[in-house]
């Protein structure tokens, strides 16, 4: 299969919207991440996705949305809160979880009784949805496991043969893939950080927790409701260890643990002053952080390391996002000094 690299203009994203109608599958930037889409309403379409991706299918997808119209037409029971949290976040990075109706097939939900909606902010997106006139299921556009996409090329290099089409919108604005929600309680708990935080959500309600599975591993056998929580994800060959430390710890710990194999993810340059150690920078605060954290950890892939350091992000707002994706791509390998 030739897969075709497609710019932004309208005749483009009609071709693209045109292989979703016909059941095909295409690579769709987003704010987040670059996403691989397919018709959520065709389950043929979808298990196309699980195939190209290589994904477990009971990882359920997310569908995405173009007008909030559609919000009643794909779910219901819907609670008062999720309209406030559309109202203020959407179109955005915000995932909600709620019943799904019959005409969401269980491929499609990962075989629950419910399902991921959102509506993206990036306007190629939402267009290409418009166009299609479908509501689009689209997990990150990698191979299963490995860094998520927020470029056309990232995509191009895991897809290029397995899908007809990428639609090329430029590097991902955001970064990490969206946060998701779901309703309990009059509250929300957080399933899957993203850009948007707890803190923001807590202006919405002051009840929002966040679940034991952003920052521990659930075991095989638990069913969950959002991606991204079960299995390995975002992982580069390299072995990756998360240091949680000062910066003087850390530059301790790298100094009599690192060899010639080894490459550390640091906030800046400075971070390895006095060290003689391959680095990449992957953001000096938790918005860079978000945006570059994927490409510093293809890039470890390119360059070929075998073993990774990575300094530890925040844990509060947006830096809770990354902590969860580098946690995941490290396999929970964490040292607290």
């Amino acid at each position: 299969m030739e897969t075709k690299l497609l710019q932004t203009d309208d005749e483009s994203l009609k071709y693209a919207a045109s292989l979703l109608r016909e059941g095909k599958v295409v690579g769709i930037p987003t704010e987040t991440v670059y996403g691989l889409g397919a018709n959520a309403l065709d389950e043929f379409a979808v298990k196309d996705i699980f195939k190209a991706k290589g994904r477990p299918q009971d990882n359920p997808l997310i569908v995405h949305i173009a007008d909030i119209s559609k919000f009643e037409v794909l779910c219901y029971d819907i609670p008062a809160l999720a309209y406030k949290c559309a109202e203020a976040f959407w179109p955005g990075p915000l995932t909600m979880i709620l019943k799904k109706r019959d005409i969401i097939p269980d491929t499609t939900s990962g075989g629950l009784d419910t399902v991921g909606i959102r509506m993206p902010s990036n306007k190629t997106a939402r267009k290409i949805i418009e166009y299609s006139g479908l509501p689009i299921a689209a997990p990150s556009a990698n191979l299963s496991g490995s860094p998520s996409p927020t470029t056309a090329m990232h995509v191009f290099k895991d897809m290029n043969g397995r899908i007809p089409a990428i639609v090329d919108g430029g590097m991902s604005a955001v970064g990490v893939e969206s946060t998701v929600i779901a309703f309990e309680n009059d509250g929300i708990r957080i399933l899957r950080p993203g850009f948007i935080s707890r803190e923001d959500l807590l202006e919405i309600t002051d009840n929002v927790i966040i679940d034991k599975g952003v920052l521990e591993q659930l075991s095989a056998d638990t069913v969950v409701r959002s991606p991204g929580m079960k299995y390995r994800h975002y992982s580069p060959r390299a072995d990756v260890t998360i240091i949680d430390a000062d910066l003087d710890k850390f530059r301790e710990y790298i100094k009599e643990n690192s060899d010639s194999s080894t490459v550390c993810l640091v906030f800046n340059d400075s971070d390895t002053e006095g060290l003689n150690i391959k680095y990449i920078n992957y953001g000096a605060d938790s918005t860079q952080q978000a945006q570059r954290l994927f490409d510093a950890l293809r890039e470890l892939d390119d360059i070929g390391a075998k073993k990774a350091f990575a300094r530890c992000p925040e844990k509060s707002g947006v830096g809770l996002a990354v902590y969860n994706r580098l946690l995941r791509a490290a396999g929970f390998q964490v040292i607290k000094l």
